[in-house]
């Protein structure tokens, strides 16, 4: 399979030694230097650029029938138009906060947990979560899409806030009213990656935790991504791939 890669960073990079690693040719790199550059001779692409530079690279993906991957975050507010253009163009789009496949197995974790932590009024939930000091977004893409999972499975919270101190607060009870899902974001040294859902009352918590080593896992997920993306036509996720796997 011929890729483009729509972002040459940290990231790009270990995507293309992913995906040369399966066999793969990366027949374009679009840094800012070439912006704009079209996948002309590309069988897939895979966008991690940034906010600002994703949807232009959607739309230029789906005009030309190139199916696109897409792992950029910051841009979810125009999911509407992008799904739009999915549809104008009959093209092909996979798009995840993050494609590192534990860390899609940890989403349904934690969906599971907050549908049984629904029925426990006195247990409250906050995400932590820890990125290198290079990472612009805060909170990450990964702890928005985990309190987003929390929102949909309990009456008890809606949205999100980010806050600073101390987290460990646990619930006093039953309000009438939904409350955000409070996130706490630290940059620090190099750390890839690190996500905490901790559900806490006055007695105990429970925590999970998933913690990436080094980019590698999240790279070979986009790569198997655009290697299911390839034949199919439509808007998908992560959560695609991963029933298609079971």
């Amino acid at each position: 399979m011929r890729l483009a890669l729509y972002g040459y960073g940290r990231m790009g990079k270990a995507i293309e030694a992913a995906a040369t690693a399966r066999g793969h040719e990366i027949v374009l790199r679009v840094t800012a230097a070439n912006a704009g550059a079209p996948p002309k001779d590309a069988d897939a692409a895979i966008e991690f650029s940034k906010p600002d530079q994703a949807l232009a690279n959607m739309r230029l993906c789906l005009e030309m029938g190139v199916p696109v991957v897409v792992g950029t975050t910051g841009w979810y507010d125009r999911l509407p138009d992008v799904r739009a253009l999915v549809d104008t163009y009959k093209g092909s789009l996979l798009w995840a906060s993050n494609f590192s496949i534990g860390v899609n197995l940890f989403f349904r974790v934690n969906r599971q947990l907050a549908a049984l932590m629904d029925k426990q009024p006195y247990y409250a939930a906050r995400i932590d979560e820890v990125h290198h000091i290079h990472k612009l977004d805060a909170p990450s893409g990964t702890a928005i899409t985990l309190a987003h999972d929390i929102d949909l499975r309990t009456q008890r919270y809606s949205g999100w806030e980010p806050v600073k101190g101390d987290l460990h607060q646990p619930s006093t009870g039953s309000s009438p009213h939904p409350s955000p899902v409070r996130i706490a974001s630290e940059r620090v040294g190099e750390v890839t990656g690190k996500h905490s859902v901790t559900w806490a009352s006055a007695n105990d918590r429970i925590t999970i935790t998933h913690e990436a080593f080094d980019r590698s896992g999240f790279a070979a997920g986009a790569v198997i991504a655009a290697e299911w993306l390839r034949s199919r036509q439509g808007l998908f996720t992560m959560d695609d791939v991963l029933d298609a796997a079971t």
